[in-house]
């Protein structure tokens, strides 16, 4: 077994995950979008019993969209940032791959929602790479 940590902004919360993901995928749709603010999600899935929090579960927060079968949200209640969260039925854990501190191990195998992605979202191996923030 091997496990990969993570943590929100802040450290408060963090946690471990066994991988590699059973699914690792970009997501597209507008929910995911607006809920990470950025042209797609990154989420590894895996079962339940395959994660743990380490420390500050009490500070994580969840959402579930009313109107979704499906989505739903937790946050880290100090820093805002967006943390694992497990699916309605329980069954699976959503884990946010950005919120990783080390590498799963494993490299997304799809993108969902291609349709959907936002119309100014383009290839990014065409655009200029800067090591860091330039000017």
């Amino acid at each position: 077994m091997s496990t990969a940590k993570g943590s929100c902004l802040c450290n408060s919360v963090t946690y471990e995950v066994e991988v590699p993901f059973e699914r690792f995928m970009y997501c597209h749709c507008q929910r995911c979008r607006k809920a990470t603010g950025s042209p797609h999600a990154s989420n590894g899935f895996v079962k339940r019993d395959k994660f743990r929090w380490l420390t500050g579960e009490n500070l994580v927060r969840r959402y579930d969209l009313p109107e979704a079968k499906r989505f739903a949200l937790q946050n880290c209640s100090n820093c805002g940032s967006k943390l694992p969260h497990h699916t309605r039925d329980g069954s699976m854990m959503v884990i946010p791959t950005g919120t990783l501190d080390e590498d799963p191990g494993s490299r997304p195998q799809a993108i969902v929602f291609w349709g959907s992605r936002a119309p100014w979202f383009t290839d990014c191996s065409e655009m200029t790479k800067h090591e860091e923030m330039p000017g």
